[in-house]
């Protein structure tokens, strides 16, 4: 195995990652969280 074989093997591991990465952050599962958390810095204005 010569650093080539290595390179590819870690460009590989890292695109899986990430794909995993935006498939965790747009599951359904997560989406009523998200939105809470996204409306935190609104929450203390009233």
């Amino acid at each position: 195995m010569d650093l080539n074989d290595i390179r590819a093997a870690a460009t590989v591991a890292c695109f899986v990652l990430f794909a995993g990465i935006v498939l965790w952050a747009y599951s359904r599962r997560n989406l009523r969280r998200f939105e809470e958390a996204a409306r935190l810095p609104f929450d203390g204005e009233e």
